[in-house]
């Protein structure tokens, strides 16, 4: 069955984030079964990862609630302009959402702004423009890996797919999604009338 609709994901009292859902809903009882999708076979455990520093630029945002753990990535800072390999994994945590479901998924999916930086190797990201989750499983799994591959950056736009896995490799689902690619700069942010805006050129100050 096919059902399209608009939803608020909440983690406890706060709204995260608003999107448009369209999925295919149910299960069909047929004789057939396989996973394909080859995980890599290098990445650490979890336990054996750093925690991710959160950028200035994503504080105060729902990255604060999320426990990240680099597996295969570069620390924002550590960017010098060097194109990675387009390839890219984090192991993610959502405490509370705990309970694999297409919400926590669909969370951890959208990790491909992630990896355009990434793959770039510059401080760059950007907003998605859509992304399609699609579940295999919800086998339970504390920890999520995301693994990112990036397919291509043009014309201010980047293309990419996050394979999700669990803990112990089973294959929860798959997200690609495409984005508008845009320089981050960490430029410290004002107040001015109650909105927060950048700093005024050097020139242009007083």
């Amino acid at each position: 069955m096919n059902e399209g609709w608009k939803e608020a994901v909440r983690v406890d009292d706060d709204v995260v984030t608003q999107a448009r859902f369209h999925a295919a809903l149910g299960e069909r009882d047929v004789p057939y079964a396989g996973e394909w999708a080859e995980r890599p076979a290098h990445l650490p455990h979890w336990s054996e990862c750093r925690d991710r520093d959160i950028p200035e630029h994503m504080r105060g945002t729902i990255s604060d609630r999320i426990d990240m753990r680099l597996a295969d990535a570069k620390e924002w800072d550590d960017f010098d302009g060097t194109p990675g390999s387009g390839r890219a994994a984090l192991w993610v945590r959502l405490p509370e959402l705990l309970e694999v479901s297409a919400a926590a998924l669909a969370i951890v999916g959208d990790y491909v702004p992630f990896g355009i930086s990434q793959a770039l190797g510059h401080r760059a990201g950007g907003n998605s423009l859509d992304n399609t989750l699609r579940v295999t499983s919800r086998t339970p799994s504390e920890w999520i890996l995301a693994d990112i591959r990036i397919h291509a950056v043009g014309h201010g736009f980047g293309h990419g797919l996050v394979h999700l896995w669990s803990e112990h490799g089973v294959l929860l689902g798959s997200a690609s999604q495409s984005a508008i690619v845009r320089e981050i700069r960490d430029e410290p942010r004002v107040v001015t009338g109650g909105r927060l805006q950048r700093p005024a050129p050097k020139e242009d100050r007083a």
